[in-house]
């Protein structure tokens, strides 16, 4: 009889996660190298070159002018179902399924919860900073815009940088981030840059984004995907705490639901198979009697019988003339 209880959903998660005995050690966290620092250094004051030159309305206002007046959906209509499609690849609810999907695979196969918590962090980064500059600064987009030639600022929009773009960079760029090979990091950060790019580009032909908030949206995106090795610390510690959290709470409901105790299976007699045989017979014991030998034994012959001779009885014929009266003859 099964005595086990039902697994909840949480021990069937936590269950896959300890099918392997430990972490692999080939897996290196990325650390905040002074690489990394230059370049995120430099996209930090490229964002803010960026951010200044839309301010004071320079000549990356003006190009975003005559982008717009270009009309690329116009001018390449042939093109259009297919950046409409493209354009998906920004967008934060369908991306986020796809990567989240590959990573929680690379969670289980790996014992660790690093990968999830990685894009989680990444993710709330993305929506903090992005977020906040997109309703700090207000701007309005290339189809409600007001006064031709000014910044559109601080007049209650919110695509100033380019949530598409942004979320681009950074939904796919922790695909190479957390790549387990530096072979595979650089494939991936190829791959990244080029899907991020065309995302970026998608928003200018449909003119839903200035020129400007596409390098914007780059920018502040590579910066999330450079200052991840600083959140490294707080991701280790998330990840341990979840694993006590965990085993703290197996513990406190193995100690407070009780065993089943497990109940005692009688066991029937099996019957006797019946058999269709039929039963042998009890040997004849013949009673005991006085052995004659052959010689004694009443010949058989056609006028005799085996019989033995009763004493009592007379023989046929001499009864039968006993019985006759004798006459005169």
């Amino acid at each position: 009889m099964r005595t086990e209880r039902n697994l909840t959903r949480l021990d069937r998660v936590f269950a896959r996660l300890d099918r392997e005995p430990e972490r692999p050690a080939h897996i290196d966290v990325p650390k905040m190298s002074r690489h990394r620092v230059v370049l995120f250094t430099a996209t930090l004051a490229f964002y803010l070159a960026i951010v200044w030159a839309v301010v004071i309305t320079s000549w990356l206002v003006r190009l975003d002018w005559q982008v717009m007046f270009f009309r690329p959906y116009q001018q390449w209509s042939g093109i259009h179902w297919f950046v409409d499609y493209y354009v998906v690849l920004g967008q934060r609810g369908p991306t986020a399924v796809m990567v989240a999907a590959w990573l929680g695979w690379r969670s289980w196969r790996q014992h660790t919860l690093r990968p999830l918590l990685t894009l989680g962090a990444s993710l709330l980064l993305l929506n903090i900073t992005v977020g906040a500059a997109k309703l700090g600064m207000g701007r309005l987009g290339p189809h409600y815009a007001t006064v031709i030639g000014s910044n559109e600022m601080g007049l209650g929009g919110d695509i100033f940088p380019s949530g598409h773009t942004a979320n681009a960079v950074v939904t796919w760029g922790i695909l190479a981030y957390l790549a387990s090979t530096p072979r595979a990091r650089r494939w991936l950060s190829a791959a990244s840059a080029v899907t991020s790019l065309g995302v970026g580009m998608s928003t200018v032909y449909l003119g839903t984004h200035w020129l400007s908030d596409v390098l914007l949206g780059w920018a502040a995106g590579l910066l999330i995907l450079l200052a991840l090795p600083w959140c490294e610390p707080f991701i280790a510690r998330a990840e341990t705490w979840l694993f006590d959290l965990r085993d703290r709470w197996r513990a406190r409901r193995g100690s407070t639901v009780p065993a089943p105790v497990p109940v005692p299976v009688v066991l029937k007699p099996e019957p006797e198979p019946v058999s269709l045989a039929r039963p042998p017979r009890a040997p004849i014991h013949l009673a005991p009697g006085p052995h004659t030998a052959r010689s004694e034994r009443t010949p058989v012959t056609p006028a005799g019988s085996r019989r033995p001779q009763h004493p009592e009885r007379q023989p046929r014929g001499t009864a039968a003339q006993a019985a006759r009266p004798l006459t005169g003859g």
